[in-house]
């Protein structure tokens, strides 16, 4: 099991991402800490594999955090879970080794791909030494999303990302009526957001028949994607 650490000042915000993780099979939540004090505590005390980690704590930043445990010699790679969008700092992020970097708010579909994305990483650089160039970018590579990952103009990455939520929960489909219900859009933007899908390859549409005029597209997350 992958020891995940929590490090959250907002109680529910907390909770949630505890529940968040321990969705993913092969993911356990070792700890929760709401302050950069409790969070370098509880790594002494338990085994972490990865540390959830908010930037913006009641006792400093958690950049700052990140500091002390590597001078700590705590090995546990950082995912940043944050609602800051400066790029100075996430620059600072990447400089001192982290991984991730989490925009809130964020969805589960989204938290699950960056710690699947993570565990393919951190398989690919398990031990030994790598046959060559390409092993090497390839474990690099399970960080980044795929290519292609820009979205056209004028769609967001947090209305996909509850468009795409809503889609996988719905076992029978979604019209774009009721994705628009379900997410609080327009019925034509979420039709925008279903095409992107069905274009990009996760997900399918087909006319549902049984009422006197035109049929009405269904869409349906592709069976491929289920995982």
């Amino acid at each position: 099991m992958i020891k995940v650490l929590v490090v959250e000042d907002d109680p529910v915000a907390a909770d949630a991402h505890r529940l968040y993780v321990e969705r993913l099979p092969g993911f356990t939540v070792a700890a929760v800490a709401h302050s950069g004090s409790a969070a370098l505590r509880a790594l002494d005390r338990h085994q972490v594999d990865l540390v959830l980690l908010d930037l913006n704590l009641p006792d400093g930043h958690g950049l700052q955090v990140v500091r002390t445990l590597r001078a700590a010699g705590h090995t546990a790679d950082v995912v940043a879970v944050t609602s800051a969008r400066d790029l100075g700092v996430v620059r600072q992020a990447v400089s001192v080794g982290v991984v991730q970097y989490l925009l809130k708010p964020f969805t589960f579909p989204t938290l699950r791909d960056r710690l699947q994305r993570w565990a393919r990483y951190r398989d690919g650089l398990a031990g030994g030494e790598a046959s060559g160039q390409d092993e090497v970018d390839r474990a690099l590579a399970a960080l980044r999303g795929p290519e292609g990952s820009v979205l056209p103009k004028g769609l967001s990455a947090p209305t996909l990302e509850a468009v795409t939520a809503a889609l996988r929960e719905a076992e029978r489909g979604l019209s774009a009526n009721a994705a628009a219900q379900a997410v609080g859009v327009s019925r034509i933007t979420a039709r925008r957001y279903l095409e992107h899908l069905v274009e990009t390859g996760r997900a399918v549409r087909a006319p549902q028949y049984g009422q006197v005029g035109r049929p009405e597209l269904t869409y349906r997350w592709a069976p491929q994607h289920r995982a």
